[in-house]
């Protein structure tokens, strides 16, 4: 075991090979099976990353009335499979040095596994029999159960996750966007080891499988490996088809909460991924609210004004819609005061736009800080998965700082216009009662 402990530790050794993202070799692996992955092999440090998604198998399958179903599942999957109950399994990751996660999100189900190169074997047979024969025992469904019910009463009290759920439910009405990716209280209660079965059996497929691999071990040895891991799912999924959908904008909910500061959440319609306008956006992004203590709405409402101790805005692309958005939070009194300074510096964003020298520092640090992405083994394979399930190509790591540093003020401007122009965002407030 101290062999295994120094390797995970020396992890980040094996990212600053690879840090420099120009120089990173991609390969395109087929197993023998017909399984495809993206493959960056490198045998600095004897560790292998793998990072994979069941694209579409997120929490928008989740079916009315049983949100949460995929956060549940995504608890369960290492909580016992074939003959292995929960102990049994995770006395099997801890003895053979295999870390094995699962998260959805709102498209996908994502997956990792890392594992040091002699076990890797012994790592895909474990993933293999958490993909295809988890158990569901009712004893480890209780208890992961009652933990996210735990969390869930925890996010009762909490104004930002309140915020948030209640920005997605005005944005999103009658839409799975809309609906709380964990759950609530009587969703959650409702769910049983059928519903897991479902969501497993519908999901799970080679056709929606995604995978990239990081660390040591090469395509020769990859390709059995991946009919290993995966051989066995079946062949297509069984998805529910989701609406495509655009946020509403002008709307303003507010929700009642005994606390010293009001939460803020906004945001309104994006670009899709594969936008011209997306990259500018990104860029104007980053100068109105996305680059920190560098942007427009830190300087206004914090540095300024002493608002908030934070504020951030983003664009997000999903399956089904896109999304610029943003948050803070301040003083109760001065929440108004607040929104109208956000709304000040969108205004002004979308009729006039940044300076050239605003841009060029923009594009300075954006294209300076993408090798970080790169950092190590496991946050390379992320930004291959990214890459793959936003359908950007194998040249797209090379491609990237040349299509930001393309990006003109005409460039950002429009896109500016296309986001902010629109209409009036929709807020989500959440702080005591007036009066």
């Amino acid at each position: 075991m101290r062999l295994v402990r120094r390797a995970f530790a020396a992890g980040f050794v094996l990212a600053t090979t690879i840090g420099s993202a120009s120089a990173i070799d991609i390969q395109e692996v087929t197993s023998p099976g017909g399984i495809h992955a993206w493959l960056v092999s490198d045998d600095t440090v004897p560790l292998v990353a793998m990072d994979f998604a069941f694209a579409g198998a997120g929490a928008a399958q989740d079916p009315t009335g049983k949100a949460g179903r995929a956060n549940l599942l995504s608890t369960m999957l290492d909580e016992g499979a074939a003959d292995l109950d929960s102990v049994a399994f995770q006395t099997a990751l801890r003895d053979d040095a295999v870390r094995l996660s699962f998260e959805p999100s709102r498209d996908h189900f994502y997956g990792n596994v890392s594992v040091i190169s002699s076990n890797l074997d012994r790592g895909m047979d474990l993933l293999a029999m958490a993909l295809t024969e988890p158990r569901f025992d009712e004893e480890a469904i209780s208890r992961m159960r009652a933990s996210i019910t735990a969390n869930l009463r925890r996010e009762q009290n909490d104004p930002d996750t309140i915020a948030s759920h209640l920005w997605s439910a005005t944005a999103f009405p009658n839409h799975p966007y809309g609906t709380p990716s964990n759950g609530t209280l009587e969703s959650v209660a409702g769910l049983g080891s059928d519903d897991l079965a479902a969501a497993h059996s519908a999901g799970f497929a080679k056709d929606n499988l995604v995978v990239a691999v990081v660390g040591d071990v090469d395509a020769a040895t990859l390709g059995p490996m991946l009919d290993r891991a995966f051989g066995d799912l079946p062949d297509a999924a069984d998805l529910t088809p989701v609406a495509d959908v655009e946020p509403a904008v002008g709307a303003t909910a507010v929700e009642a909460l005994e606390t010293p500061q009001t939460a803020i959440r906004f945001g309104g319609p994006g670009l899709a991924r594969d936008d011209p306008d997306f990259i500018p956006a990104y860029v104007m992004n980053h100068i109105l609210g996305g680059g920190s203590f560098s942007s427009w709405l830190f300087e206004e409402v914090r540095e300024k004004r002493g608002l908030a101790y934070s504020v951030y805005s983003y664009v997000a692309p999903f399956d089904h819609s896109a999304i610029f958005g943003g948050g803070t939070a301040t003083r109760n009194d001065r929440a108004e005061e607040a929104v109208a300074v956000i709304l000040e510096q969108i205004g002004r964003m979308a009729s006039e736009g940044p300076t050239e020298e605003e841009l060029g520092e923009a594009k300075a640090y954006l294209t300076g800080s993408y090798a970080l992405r790169f950092g190590s083994s496991s946050s390379t394979a992320r930004q291959l998965l990214a890459i793959q399930l936003d359908d950007l190509g194998i040249g797209y790591i090379d491609e990237r700082n040349d299509l930001v540093e393309a990006v003109t003020l005409d460039d950002v401007r429009r896109s500016a216009a296309r986001i902010l122009g629109e209409g009036k965002p929709t807020f989500a407030l959440v702080g005591p009662p007036a009066g």
